[in-house]
């Protein structure tokens, strides 16, 4: 059986604070019935956000104009800012039927940068380690994190890809609990492969694709 439609829904750079609180509107909307699965695309200002399980010796040196802000997803401390795509997914699980949601985003991802013409990769956790949920290149460096909740059979939350942010924020502070993983971008395995970077379009044209969302009709659009 073909999983429900997923609507794609673009958005430009939206302050976290407020993406936070649509997104609470988003989930009731799909709670009570009044929208179907959609998959928010956007990005935002410079911000890094944690959980509550977050070591705060992740978060030293992290410069002083980038503001912190804790969530109630999973997952460990990550970047956001503008080079970087972020998708939010408000998705009801009970229509969808059982499945790892977070391995079909890191399926759909890697499915997408190979599109776009770079070799990706999803990892499994060993067991006690780290978690290495997101995408990573071959040689293991970090290019899309993955941190979604689910709160009574609805999910929230997302992925964020890294086409062209800044990087030095990156090396500022331990991204995903890892000390030891390097974090890269789109636009660094173009330069490595000589290649013209994808443009931002591009980019949420393969994301999309690969994780099934259409635009809306004439009669979905507001």
């Amino acid at each position: 059986m073909a999983p429900p439609p997923l609507t794609r829904v673009d958005l430009g750079e939206v302050p976290y604070d407020r993406a936070m609180a649509d997104m609470d509107g988003w989930v009731r909307e799909r709670r009570e019935g009044l929208a179907g699965d959609r998959l928010f695309l956007l990005s935002h200002p410079p911000v890094v956000t944690y959980g509550r399980t977050t070591n705060p010796a992740d978060l030293v040196g992290l410069p002083a104009d980038v503001p912190t802000v804790l969530v109630d997803r999973g997952g460990q401390a990550t970047y956001h800012g503008p080079g970087q795509l972020v998708g939010y997914l408000v998705l009801g699980l009970r229509e969808r039927g059982p499945g790892d949601v977070v391995r079909w985003v890191e399926h759909g991802l890697v499915a997408a940068l190979a599109d776009l013409g770079f070799a990706a990769v999803r990892r499994d956790t060993p067991r006690g380690g780290t978690s290495l949920v997101g995408v990573w290149t071959p040689d293991h460096r970090k290019i899309a994190s993955i941190g979604m909740r689910v709160r009574g059979t609805v999910t929230s939350h997302g992925f964020s890809l890294n086409i062209d942010p800044d990087m030095a924020v990156f090396d500022s502070f331990t991204s995903c609990g890892l000390a030891d993983v390097t974090i890269t971008s789109i636009s660094r395995l173009a330069e490595e492969q000589r290649v013209p970077v994808p443009s931002d379009a591009e980019v949420r044209d393969a994301v999309a694709r690969h994780l099934g969302a259409q635009e809306p009709g004439p009669d979905q659009r507001t």
